[in-house]
Formats: C-alpha cells, sequence, structure tokens
C-alpha cells in the first residue's frame, strides 16, 4: 500500500518501483519513450489530419503505456480512442462540473476513485445502484464516471503504469436497472474500457446477486479473452472488498479505516471543479465527423 501524491506526479519523477516496473513490463526506458512520442506526434500530424488529437506527451503517453510501447497497438488504441470522442456525445460533450445532475452523481459517489494504492494500483469503488434511475441515465453515470477517471489519472501517475482495480458493488441493483442496460450499451462500455487511456487489471464485482452472471454474460460476450480473464464475482456482502484491497485503504462503509464515501466524493467535487477549463477545452479534441466511418452502432 502507498499514499499518492494526488497533486504533482508526472514521468519525470517516478518512483522507483514505478521505473522499475516500467521498464520491466511495459518496454518503458528513456529511449524508447522520446523514440515512441515523436512518432505518435508525426502520425498524428501527417496520417491522420481527420483525428485532432493532443500531442503533448502527458497524453500521449499513457496510451503508450497501455500498449507496452507497441506502436501499432498504440496507434489503433487512439484511433478508437477519438473515434469514440466523437461517435459518444452523451459521454464527452457538455461536460461542465457545475451541471446539477452532473455534481448530483459525483456527491452520490457512484464513481470512487481511493487515495491510496493497492500494490501500486489505483483503486476504484464503482457503485452500479447508487443512482435512481427514475433521476439519472446511465449515459450520465458513464459521464461522470469518464469525468472522475480523466481527473484521476492524470492525477495518480502510479494508475497509467500499474492500471486499475475496479471494485463494483452491486448492492441495490435491480430490475429498474437493468432494464436500460441495452447490449448495444453494454457494447460502447466494454469498447472504452479496451480503449481508454488506463488499464483495468481486476474488474471485481461485490455483493452480487444470484443473477449476475447473466447479464455478465452479455459483458463478457464483448471482452477479449484477456480482459474476461480479469472478471471475479464475490457473492458475499459489501465486507468482500476487504478480500481485494487492505482493510485500512477503505472507506468506513466497507469496513475499513480509510476516509469515507461522502468525504472522497466531496473531494472529487473539488477536483472536477479545478478542470472545469480542461473539460471546456478537451470537447476539441476528437475525430472529425466528415473522415472515416464510425467503428460504433
Amino acid at each position: 500500500m502507498s499514499y499518492c501524491n494526488i497533486h504533482v506526479l508526472s514521468m519525470n519523477n517516478l518512483s522507483e518501483d514505478a521505473r522499475r516496473y516500467a521498464l520491466e513490463n511495459l518496454n518503458e526506458t528513456d529511449e524508447n519513450r522520446r523514440y515512441c512520442l515523436e512518432n505518435i506526434r508525426l502520425w498524428l500530424q501527417n496520417d491522420v489530419p481527420w483525428i485532432k488529437g493532443r500531442s503533448e506527451d502527458k497524453y500521449i503517453l499513457p496510451f503508450l503505456r497501455g500498449c507496452k510501447f507497441n506502436l501499432t497497438k498504440t496507434k489503433m488504441k487512439l484511433k478508437n480512442y477519438y473515434m469514440m470522442k466523437r461517435d459518444r456525445p452523451e459521454w464527452f460533450s457538455n461536460r461542465n462540473p457545475l451541471l446539477p445532475e452532473i455534481q448530483a452523481l459525483v456527491k452520490l459517489g457512484a464513481f470512487v476513485p481511493l487515495k491510496h494504492t493497492q500494490d501500486n494500483k489505483m483503486v476504484i469503488i464503482i457503485r452500479t445502484a447508487a443512482h435512481d434511475p427514475k433521476i439519472h441515465t446511465w449515459n450520465d453515470v458513464f459521464k461522470v464516471g469518464k469525468m472522475i477517471l480523466d481527473v484521476a489519472c492524470q492525477e495518480i501517475v502510479n494508475a497509467q503504469i500499474f492500471g486499475v482495480i475496479a471494485i463494483f458493488d452491486m448492492t441495490g441493483m435491480g430490475f429498474t436497472h437493468y432494464k436500460s442496460m441495452t447490449p448495444t450499451l453494454i457494447k460502447n462500455v466494454v469498447f472504452a474500457w479496451r480503449n481508454y487511456h488506463v488499464r483495468p487489471k481486476q474488474l471485481e464485482y461485490i455483493n452480487s446477486p444470484t443473477y449476475i452472471n447473466i447479464a455478465l454474460r452479455i459483458f463478457k460476450s464483448f471482452m477479449t479473452e484477456k480482459m474476461r480473464g480479469r472478471v471475479k464475482v464475490h457473492f458475499g456482502g459489501v465486507e468482500e472488498a476487504q478480500t481485494i484491497v487492505a482493510k485500512d485503504i477503505l472507506p468506513v462503509e466497507y469496513g475499513g479505516s480509510g476516509e469515507s464515501l461522502n468525504n472522497l466524493s466531496q473531494f472529487w467535487v473539488e477536483q472536477l471543479l479545478k478542470y472545469r477549463d480542461w473539460f471546456a477545452e478537451d470537447e476539441f479534441y476528437k475525430a472529425e465527423q466528415t473522415e472515416a466511418s464510425s467503428i460504433m452502432n
């Protein structure tokens, strides 16, 4: 377990553990990093002008790390990512942290990264039924989750290198939540997991209803074999979270001694507000409508 400096972490001041892991597992060396970053910049500029992509190191590097510095895979992931930003305006447009529906979902604790890591991985608690489906749509929930993830992964560089442990708390998940989760929506969610700028290393489902495998069967149908192998279902209560991460980093609501969900949610409200201008600017970066057919339904 380690505590993340939530404010100043960059590729230039990685911990020794992060440097060693990046070298041994991601093929990241100073020379390889420089070469690949320049290669991607030139590719964005010359080969895919229909993609309005960010060219700064800090935005390219997470994709390179996620693809272990394989340029072919990185370029495909970047294409998919920017096309997704074009094709999913319900997730990637009008991302103003002051909007009431966004504020409400963040405060509900629907998507809560913890401030401590487990084995250097960022831990996120996703409370799948924290929202009232009569008030908030799944698209609003996913929009907020991606907003928080965008901020968290910029602030916590370990997430780029070691990946993420996602704990899906299924407490309260019922028919009213499931009925609006269509196969197309599930396909798009899994596509986002595969093409985002951070790698999900563990997908842990806790407090799972007995019928969860029916729903997961649809999710898994869109997953790669590797991703399917990262899914684990726990049928106990919320205390099952303690079998996944250390008790002392978990919120008190999960029997831990860490910060409460309420405090963590308020923290992320404040973090999103700091990025208000960045969210507005980020809407510019996406594939253009006039080039390349959509790869998503």
